[in-house]
């Protein structure tokens, strides 16, 4: 039997075109995350999605959308978590990006080599 592990799952909204270094913002948060040591990263491509403006984006062929919504999700510890916070914001408020953040406890079973 597997005993689960309290965790912090941050999932970060943002859009397609959000850059930051020259690059897209959620491929500058997954290497940061990367660099930072963090337990894993995965980037999630919304086909459909609004936010603050209420502008829908889609990925409709009869209708070519620019900046579909992204997610950027990051589990791991909440000490570890909290470290990475302050580079995220330092990455939203360098690049002029908006963007939502949440954060929530979770359980985590892990499987495999660890």
């Amino acid at each position: 039997m597997r005993i689960p592990e309290d965790a912090v799952l941050l999932r970060i909204f943002l859009g397609e075109n959000d850059r930051f270094g020259g690059k897209p913002l959620y491929e500058a948060i997954v290497l940061k995350a990367r660099e930072v040591g963090l337990a894993g990263a995965t980037v999630l491509r919304g086909p459909m999605g609004f936010g603050r403006s209420s502008r829908l984006h889609t990925a409709k062929l009869e209708r070519l959308s620019e900046d579909l919504p992204f997610v950027v999700e990051i589990v791991d510890s909440k000490e570890n978590v909290d470290g990475f916070v302050p580079l995220l914001d330092e990455m939203f408020t360098g690049s002029g990006s908006s963007g939502l953040v949440t954060w929530e406890t979770v359980k985590v079973l892990r499987y495999g080599k660890w």
